[in-house]
C-alpha cells in the first residue's frame, strides 16, 4: 500500500461525516418565508404620528377654519340698514321749503328737520317734471366727527343745479304746531289755509319714504309712490365728502 493509499483510508472519514453532518443539518436550519398578519408595535414615534386618521386631523382643523370663517364675515363689508320712515315737504307760497322726516307721525321730535333755502314755487316747478333729486353735501372739516344728521349746515344741489343752502333747525312751537295739524294725514298733499299753525297758507306734501343708511357718510330718503302720484321720483341724499 502506497503512502497516498493510506493517506486516503484515515483522512476521508474524517471529512466526509462533517460534510454530511452539515448538509443534513442544513434543512433543519433553513426558515421559509410567510406574510405576517400580527400588528407591529416596533414602528418610530413619527411614523405612527404620521399614520393618525384622517378624521382626526379634520377636528383639529375645525377651530381654524371657524375661526377664519369668522374673520373673514367680519372683514365683510356691511349692508345698508333700510327702514320706513314718513316724509312731509311744506312752506308758504311765498316761502322757503321745510323738510320733515319722522318714524310715527304722531311724535312731536322728528327725526330730521331741515331748512332748504329754495323758495316753495321753484321745488313745485321742478317736481312737475317728475324727478327731484335733492343732494345735501356737507365739505366742512369741522364737521366730520359729528353723526350725519347733526351736520348743522349742508351745500344744496336739486336736479345738479346749486340752489343754495340747507340748515338742520330744532322744533320750534310753530313747527310742531303745523305737525300736530297734519297729524291725521298718513299720505297726501294740500294746503292748510292761513291761520292754522300760520300766518300764511302753507302747501305740503306727505308720503311714505325709505330711510336707507349707506355708511356713516351717506344717508338717503326715496319716495315710496302712492298709487296716486305714480311717475313722481323724489330722493334726498346726505352725503359727507370732507
Amino acid at each position: 500500500m502506497t503512502k497516498i493509499d493510506a493517506l486516503r483510508r484515515f483522512l476521508l472519514p474524517c471529512f466526509s461525516p462533517a460534510t454530511a453532518a452539515s448538509a443534513a443539518a442544513a434543512p433543519h436550519h433553513t426558515t421559509k418565508k410567510r406574510i405576517s398578519t400580527s400588528l407591529r408595535d416596533d414602528f418610530p414615534d413619527d411614523a405612527v404620528s404620521s399614520k393618525k386618521d384622517p378624521q382626526d386631523d379634520d377636528d383639529q382643523q375645525d377651530p381654524d377654519s371657524s375661526t377664519s370663517t369668522d374673520q373673514s364675515a367680519s372683514l365683510a363689508p356691511s349692508r345698508p340698514s333700510k327702514t320706513m320712515v314718513i316724509g312731509t315737504i311744506f312752506g308758504n307760497r311765498r316761502g322757503h321749503v321745510w323738510l320733515c322726516f319722522q318714524h310715527d307721525r304722531l311724535a312731536t321730535k322728528p327725526l330730521l328737520l331741515l331748512e332748504l333755502s329754495v323758495p316753495t314755487h321753484q321745488l313745485v316747478k321742478e317736481m312737475k317734471f317728475g324727478l327731484v333729486r335733492i343732494a345735501l353735501e356737507c365739505t366742512r372739516p369741522e364737521f366730520r366727527s359729528c353723526p350725519l344728521r347733526s351736520v348743522p349746515v349742508w351745500t344744496m344741489n336739486c336736479n345738479g343745479k346749486k340752489l343754495g343752502f340747507a340748515a338742520r333747525r330744532k322744533v320750534s312751537e310753530r313747527n310742531r304746531q303745523m305737525l300736530k295739524t297734519m297729524q291725521s294725514t298718513t299720505v297726501g298733499a294740500g294746503v292748510i289755509p292761513a291761520g292754522v299753525g300760520s300766518p300764511e297758507e302753507v302747501m305740503y306734501m306727505r308720503a311714505n319714504y325709505e330711510h336707507v343708511v349707506g355708511s356713516a357718510n351717506s344717508e338717503s330718503f326715496h319716495l315710496i309712490n302712492p298709487d296716486e302720484w305714480e311717475g313722481q321720483e323724489l330722493g334726498v341724499f346726505l352725503i359727507r365728502s370732507c
